[in-house]
Parts: C-alpha cells; structure tokens; sequence
C-alpha cells in the first residue's frame, strides 16, 4: 500500500504501513464523519457559490438566464469532476480473467471471499467487504465504502506497494487483507479523496460495477 516508508514492526492488528505514516492521525468513526462533513460542507459551498448569484441576476433581469444557466452548469461541472475522480480511484478487475499469472491470482482471490461476494467479483469486478465502519469494495487501486443506512459512499485512494507489476487479482487480494487485519489502518493509509450522495458516484462507475453499489447499500441498510 501506498506510502511506503520502511515500516517498523507493527503491533498486533496494526497494519505495518499505518505504524510507517505516524505523522497521520488514525481514522476512527469520529475523523470519518469529520471529513463527511467537510465534503458536505464543500459541496454546499460549491452550490451556493454558483447557484445563488444565477439565481440572483435571474430575478433582477429574466433576459440573463442564458448566461446564468452557463454559469451554474460550470459548478454542476466542478461537482460532476469531483465525484468522478472519487469513483475512478477504485478500479475494477476488468471482465476478463486472461491466462497465466491473471488467472492464478483470480483463483487466490476468489478462495478469500464467500460464495455470494465471489459471484458478485466475477459480475462486477469489486470484491465485497463487510466492515465495522460500514461495508466496503474493493478494487485494484482504491475502495468505496458505504456507511450504516447506505446514505453516502465515501471513496479512498490506495496502491497496493509491491514492485513490479502484480496481477489485478493479486492487488486486489493484498487490500483485501490488509482490510481485515486493519480496518482503521487501512482507512489511515489511504486518501480519502470523495464522500458524498450514492448516485453522484453511481453514474460514474462502470456499467458492471454498479450492481456491486447497488448490494453494498443493500447490505449497509441492514446495519443501522
């Protein structure tokens, strides 16, 4: 994972690459919520930046309405750009398992996980993960994680540190673990680099991932 110092021994249940970065505060539920609430409060300054003066010269000239729609479809734009980059970090297993080391590491990783997650990677490209913070997937490069009650995904950024070229399978196998030895390490080391409304970041995942959304809030739902 991703950044990689040479890291000390860890304590037990202590992901080594949280105990390397110990000039980051360890997330817990509490500096998780903290940062929801900045997105949230980005966004609403995002919408009241553009929406509020459109709306304004509207009401003092109807005649500029073309320009103010321009003006408030350019802070639609800075939110759609914002949500996309939250959804890009988590990178699916493409639909083809390909031949060699692909498919060995696609074995592996399907032997860690159960037999409804395990269908749900081969369809979607994500692998499931229930979590006390709330119920994850994971990718090659990042994670989605859906909170109790399925309200808002929250989106990390994190790479798996291994030199060389690993297989999709193989990385996404490594956060895997690295998830359930650790949740709160793992939510230290990476980026948390979107949190906001299911459907912003619906619409910006692939087509076959999305049915992975969609269970995950099904199954955070059910954790209220």
């Amino acid at each position: 994972m991703d950044p990689t110092p040479a890291a000390p021994a860890a304590t037990s249940g202590t992901l080594a690459e949280a105990a390397a970065i110990p000039w980051r505060h360890r997330a817990t539920p509490d500096t998780i919520r903290r940062d929801r609430r900045r997105w949230t409060l980005w966004t609403g300054g995002v919408v009241a930046t553009f929406g509020a003066p459109a709306a304004a010269v509207v009401a003092l000239e109807p005649l500029t309405a073309p320009f103010a729609a321009i003006f408030a479809a350019h802070g639609a734009a800075v939110l759609h750009i914002q949500a996309g980059r939250g959804a890009r970090a988590v990178v699916p297993i493409g639909a083809g398992t390909g031949s060699g080391p692909e498919r060995v590491a696609m074995g592996l990783l399907g032997d860690l996980l159960g037999h409804e997650e395990r269908d749900l990677l081969s369809r979607t490209g994500l692998a499931m993960q229930r979590g006390r913070l709330g119920t994850w997937l994971v990718g090659t490069q990042g994670a989605l994680m859906i909170p109790p009650g399925g309200r808002r995904v929250d989106c990390w950024c994190v790479r798996v540190s291994e030199p060389g070229e690993l297989p999709a399978g193989d990385r996404v196998a490594h956060l895997l673990l690295a998830l359930r030895e650790d949740e709160e390490g793992f939510a230290t080391v990476a980026n948390f680099n979107f949190s906001g409304a299911p459907w912003r970041v619906r619409r910006r995942l692939p087509q076959r991932s999305r049915e992975a959304l969609d269970r995950a809030r099904a199954v955070a739902q059910q954790m209220v």
